[in-house]
């Protein structure tokens, strides 16, 4: 393993661990219907757990509605129940054929609870893309006692891995501020 090979390694680690956040974030609900907040729940299908966006039709006719329409109709009592034990907090209704999810306003203390689980989640997130630092430092750190690389290479490997870490954790700052000031407004 040489520098290029554990700069390249950690930049797609803290893509990745940027991406998971932002992934997360879709689940949020901002008091308007998104398909995000159920195309990740889990389905139970012919036994094995399936994400709904795989089992069904996910659209948003109107701003507060969301209307899911199983491929399979024998899939429908599944996907209900899944959706009733998610942390989505959304009764769903049916009339045999689709599902309907009426996404409620929120309230000035759940849209705060929403944002500060927001920040739990971006900190979360941060601590990944440090972690990844940590890692590749260590393996800079052990390319410099092998002998492989000299301590100028390490110490600019270790700047670039810094600047890195900083991207990405901008990355992750901009995404949650973006999602607390779509969460808060009314």
């Amino acid at each position: 393993m040489d520098i290029d090979d554990v700069l390249l390694q950690t930049e797609e680690r803290m893509e990745k661990a940027a991406d998971v956040f932002a992934e997360g974030l879709k689940a949020l609900r901002a008091g308007t219907a998104n398909p995000g907040l159920v195309e990740s729940i889990r389905v139970n299908y012919y036994g094995s757990k399936t994400p709904l966006k795989q089992l069904a039709t996910i659209g948003v006719p109107e701003p507060q509605l969301i209307v899911i329409k199983p491929y399979d109709p024998s899939s429908l009592e599944e996907v209900v129940k899944a959706i009733q034990t998610s942390d989505i907090g959304i009764n769903p209704q049916t009339d045999g054929k689709v599902i309907r999810l009426a996404v409620p306003s929120l309230s000035e203390e759940r849209r705060r609870q929403l944002v500060s689980r927001v920040k739990d989640v971006a900190e979360d997130a941060r601590v990944a893309i440090r972690n990844i630092r940590r890692d590749a430092n260590r393996t800079l750190d052990r390319l410099q006692k092998d002998s492989t690389i000299s301590e100028d290479e390490c110490k600019r490997a270790k700047d670039e891995v810094q600047k890195f870490t900083d991207e990405y954790q901008e990355k992750v700052n901009e995404m949650l501020a973006k999602k607390s000031a779509d969460i808060m407004k009314v």
